[in-house]
């Protein structure tokens, strides 16, 4: 369930009540995740290993140097405080400098469990967020490898490093994850003697690591994760911070997970459908939802999130040993508060807040500030020239008679800064656009124990900025497409089946654009599954998973091609390829071109609105001395 623990009575609860004349509630879905655990394994089966598939990290040709930061066995941890470890940065290196940083979770586990959800925090600052996979008798074991290299500046002194897992440990449920969690240290590479690339500078201006990371999180100690709780619709939660006053750029990458009844937000019925067919227990508020990011009480930002499924959901065989999409490594979601940083310039103290549209409980949210200091100099001035946000618009269609019908849900929301800023690098104007468009068709058959879920969020984000003549360019659009198939299948004697099919999609472009070249990235990832189960007395006594999932990434920092396929618990093919489209290349300086030409059109745009803006100012301040 990916969940904390105190969602236990909850799920049994409807297990006294199943099944339900309703609706296929994915959230009973949850319900066969450790229950299809009592099938053990054969005692000669090797233990197997769960992965996320993802393009491996690239890394200097350096030899790394490696520090164990924490070792510990996660068993009744729920509702206890986050282990805590002191970490030190490496002092045996050849170099201080370092190109690389990796953060490398190992863990293996034993026995029967629910997957767990776990957040890792150093110095208040969330480095990962993931979910555990779940165990079987042989064992299991799982690595994640993230590139925490953003978060340079951080690992430079000496922090607390905190980690909670909320797991319990009982005659049934005797899993206990055994993790260590090692910090790599890649020392800089000999400068080249050749002439580099061109737009290996040119995006320097985005891809270098801000010298300063703020935790927008809760303090410790708590007998929980650093996470903000977002229980419902109205709920509020308010973090105070303050930046140096020489700041000149910010980002707040924010991260966001959902549980208990909206752990699947993207299928909940609406509330009229809930209420005309008399249904309890069921989570409602309609399929759509999004995290919305204020600053002194004005929207800065919005998250649409990515339909993470954790290792238990829907049916738990999809996931062995092929995890879903973003389930070991959650995603984050970077929103530019540059064009902001006038407001906050003040050495005063300053308030985010975090709310979720339509939510119900439980939303885990929390956040990093990336903050770049001007070293030449000890403030900074600015000041917001334009600031718009398109109000969300969401709409419903609903048809439905008694338990079966269809629901189409559309939504948009656009939000738009530009900001300029005074720095000893010279006058910086700054443009943020975030634009969303969301689509939910779900309908309902077979006396509601059959769902259909067909949903698309497009998510585009440009920051176009401008130092003395220069101009550059980031723009990162995605798209997440979603098709799930639920039904429950009445097989007489009080058995029934189980039957579920899905396609999940996370596909992202990124380019960057300054005055001496371009970077880009190209990812489609594409997951299938098709799983069945057979549960009789509440108990599963035969299931079957089957996912396919195909990965592929073309950029300028290289290429990665995978094509995988598993069965329950059996790779059955693994392709891997690492060579690039050439012709694919020959097409991205045309491209980015033609990207940044909007990025061009708008900034000159904003430009002289705001040069007009400063002239009527002079203008009037030097009436007022005549």
């Amino acid at each position: 369930m990916a969940s904390s623990s105190f969602l236990i009575p909850f799920i049994f609860s409807l297990f006294l009540h199943y099944p339900l004349s309703s609706d296929a509630d994915l959230h009973q879905t949850r319900l066969f995740g450790a229950e299809l655990l009592s099938h053990a394994a054969p005692k000669d089966v090797p233990v197997t290993r769960f992965f996320e598939v993802t393009k491996p990290i690239k890394v200097p040709r350096t030899e790394p140097c490696s520090v164990l930061v924490l070792q510990h066995d996660f068993g009744y941890t729920y509702g206890r405080p986050p282990v805590l470890a002191q970490y030190t940065p490496p002092s045996d290196c050849p170099s201080q400098k370092f190109s690389k940083i990796v953060l490398e979770w190992n863990a293996t586990c034993k026995g029967r469990q629910f997957d767990r959800i776990f957040g890792v925090w150093l110095g208040g600052v969330e480095l990962l967020r993931s979910c555990t996979a779940e165990p079987r008798a042989t064992g299991i074991v799982w690595t994640v490898k993230k590139d925490i290299t953003r978060y340079s500046s951080l690992l430079k002194d000496p922090q607390t490093l905190a980690v909670y897992l909320g797991n319990l440990v009982d005659r049934t449920y005797t899993g206990i994850y055994h993790v260590n969690i090692t910090f790599h240290f890649w020392p800089a590479e000999e400068p080249f003697r050749f002439h580099k690339p061109k737009w290996v500078n040119s995006v320097n201006r985005f891809n270098s690591p801000a010298d300063l990371v703020l935790p927008i999180s809760r303090n410790l100690p708590l007998n929980d994760g650093l996470w903000f709780l977002v229980e419902n619709s109205t709920d509020v939660q308010l973090k105070q911070f303050s930046v140096p006053r020489n700041a000149y750029r910010a980002i707040l990458e924010v991260y966001v997970s959902f549980h208990s009844d909206d752990e699947f937000w993207y299928g909940n019925p609406p509330n009229n459908y809930i209420a005309a067919n008399n249904l309890t227990g069921t989570p409602g508020n309609g399929p759509f939802r999004e995290v919305v990011v204020s600053l002194d009480g004005t929207v800065v930002g919005a998250v649409w999130p990515f339909t993470v499924i954790y290792t238990g959901g829907v049916n738990p065989l999809l996931w062995r040993p092929i995890t879903g999409i973003g389930s070991f490594d959650l995603p984050s979601y970077d929103i530019d508060i540059t064009p902001f940083l006038g407001k906050i310039l003040d050495g005063k103290q300053h308030q985010f807040g975090f709310s979720v549209t339509n939510a119900l409980s439980v939303w885990f949210i929390d956040a990093n500030l990336h903050v770049w200091l001007d070293k030449d100099s000890k403030r900074t001035e600015g000041e917001l020239i334009e600031y718009s946000t398109q109000p969300l618009m969401l709409t419903l269609v609903s048809d439905f008679k008694g338990l079966d019908g269809n629901f189409l849900t559309t939504a948009s929301r656009s939000i738009f800064s530009s900001g300029w800023l005074k720095s000893s690098h010279g006058n910086i104007t700054t443009h943020s656009n975030q634009d969303f468009v969301y689509r939910n068709m779900m309908e309902f058959g077979n006396d509601g124990n059959q769902q259909i879920v067909n949903q698309t969020i497009d998510a585009n984000t440009s920051v176009y900025e401008r130092l003395l003549s220069d101009l550059y360019l980031i723009d990162v659009s995605r798209r997440f497409p979603l098709y799930l198939y639920t039904d429950l299948l009445d097989q007489g004697n009080g058995t029934y089946a189980s039957v579920s099919n899905l396609s999940l999609g996370f596909n992202q472009d990124i380019f960057s654009h300054g005055p001496l070249g371009f970077s880009s990235g190209f990812l489609k990832n594409l997951q299938t599954g098709q799983g069945s189960m057979i549960v009789k007395g509440n108990l599963v006594t035969s299931g079957l998973g089957s996912t396919q999932q195909v990965y592929t990434y073309d950029g300028t920092d290289g290429c990665y091609f995978r094509n995988v396929s598993s069965r329950n618990y059996t790779i059955l093919y693994d392709q891997i390829k690492q060579h690039c489209n050439r012709k694919r290349h020959l097409s991205l300086g045309f491209e980015v071109n033609r990207r940044s030409f909007p990025a061009r059109r708008a900034f000159l745009a904003s430009a002289l609105h705001y040069q007009k803006k400063q002239a009527t100012k002079e203008l009037l301040a030097l009436e007022s001395h005549l």
